[in-house]
């Protein structure tokens, strides 16, 4: 059976849901992962409403809608970062308050603990999401860092982020970090280190995003190979290295879209990911949750891209052969 394919609404949070959901199912889509901003999944009133996940519920089942997922990135960015005037563009007033940066982290908590709460009550048993980093500014050694600085980082994490797995666990639902820069972890050794941090507890694994991999020259297929229990989540997102000897990798200071870059994100299929052997090594390790695209290419008009998306990841996902086809060779042998 294939994979239901779904969107992420992070990029469309500028439509309301009610407008976006059937565009969604008119672009072929089966399913939609639902982020906790704008008006697609609000967690203060999926608490307070007795009738909000119900709702929610019905006007994505009138439009022929599945949803495996919510996400909270925004909010999960504060838990561990060292916050500044940038977090106040991306986060609900509720967390940012008066801006005190412990005030906000501890808000965040707080908040991520309800959206698992949240989360429970919709009906979804996943919750995709950032944990921010207060060691990213460390990623280059000079001054030269020691390895205590880097272990305070993730002793950090442990210490924030226990409280709110507790929660997680006490609701039945799992969160699933975004592999990515500026995150605790964003590659393959950080994250063996941030499980290794958490004691490696069932409720903490991976939302897997090859376009954050890629650029940075590590390989998508082996970061499923070494954590095939952990993968709670996929999201299918392309990116490709555009260096023309003027720009590097770390770009230069230059924002998403300006072809000065080093590397930015495609639209699935027109990037540098090989999707058919992450497919592979998805069936591999018996993945059988969603592909949700999140679409973000910003040289081409978003409709399109998104409708040519889900037909491309249709096309590509495949079920595991379920036949060894050299065994034929031994029927029929005294």
């Amino acid at each position: 059976m294939a994979r239901p394919v779904t969107l992420f609404t992070g990029q469309w949070a500028d439509l309301p849901l009610s407008e976006l959901a059937p565009m969604v199912a008119e672009f072929g889509y089966d399913g939609i992962e639902l982020a906790c901003w704008g008006d697609h999944f609000e967690v203060d009133r999926a608490m307070a409403e007795d009738d909000y996940c119900e709702k929610k519920r019905q006007l994505l089942d009138d439009t022929g809608l599945q949803c495996h997922a919510i996400s909270a990135h925004l909010v999960g960015q504060a838990v561990l970062d060292n916050i500044d005037a940038r977090h106040k563009a991306i986060l609900p007033d509720c967390v940012w308050g008066d801006g005190d940066p412990q005030g906000v982290n501890e808000r965040a908590c707080e908040e991520l603990k309800q959206t698992a709460r949240a989360a429970q009550k919709f009906g979804v048993g996943v919750v995709n999401g950032f944990t921010g980093s207060s060691i990213w500014h460390l990623l280059y050694s000079f001054p030269p860092v020691p390895p205590s600085m880097i272990d305070d980082g993730f002793a950090l994490l442990a210490d924030r982020f226990n409280p709110i797995l507790d929660v997680f666990g006490e609701c039945g639902v799992n969160f699933a970090l975004e592999v990515h820069p500026t995150e605790i972890a964003f590659d393959i050794y950080t994250a063996q280190k941030a499980l290794e941090a958490l004691d490696h507890r069932k409720e903490f694994g991976f939302n897997f995003d090859p376009s954050h991999l890629i650029w940075q020259g590590v390989d998508p297929v082996e970061f499923i190979r070494a954590f095939p229990d952990r993968i709670y989540h996929v999201h299918i997102k392309d990116a490709i290295v555009t260096l023309d000897g003027r720009s590097g990798i770390n770009c230069s200071h230059l924002n998403f879209g300006d072809s000065r870059r080093g590397w930015d994100f495609r639209s699935p299929g027109r990037g540098a990911v090989n999707f058919e052997e992450i497919i592979r090594a998805l069936n591999e390790i018996e993945y059988a949750g969603p592909l949700s695209i999140e679409w973000e290419d910003c040289g081409m008009e978003r409709c399109f891209g998104a409708k040519e998306a889900c037909e491309f990841t249709k096309k590509l996902d495949f079920a595991p052969s379920n036949i060894a086809f050299d065994a034929a060779f031994d029927e029929g042998k005294a």
